[in-house]
């Protein structure tokens, strides 16, 4: 199992992005978040087909922090659903991941 995560979330707002992304740094449960504008979601919404421009967050974290960056983006998201998906980081320099280390909890 990987040691390092990239967790993805996704929200209406750009403020609310930014609230999410700063209390995450804050707390040392990540240590970058990228937001990414312009992002068009399409999915499918209590049996209707839903279109949706987005912020996409890349959430970058240890996977023992996994459950404490999930529940805190639970609290903190304006969705009823949120989508949190985290992806294993199966490569990464060295010194890269060394500071993502350092920078998380």
């Amino acid at each position: 199992m990987s040691d390092f995560l990239m967790v993805i979330t996704t929200t209406d707002n750009k403020e609310k992005a930014k609230e999410i992304a700063s209390a995450l740094l804050r707390e040392r449960l990540a240590a970058c978040v990228q937001i990414i504008n312009g992002v068009e979601s399409m999915y499918i919404w209590q049996g209707k087909l839903e279109s949706q421009e987005e912020f996409l967050l890349f959430i970058k974290t240890r996977a023992a922090l996994y459950e404490r960056v999930e529940n805190f983006i639970k609290t903190l998201h304006n969705y009823e659903l949120p989508e949190i998906i985290a992806l294993p980081v199966n490569k990464g320099s060295k010194e890269y991941l060394d500071w993502l280390k350092s920078c998380t909890g």
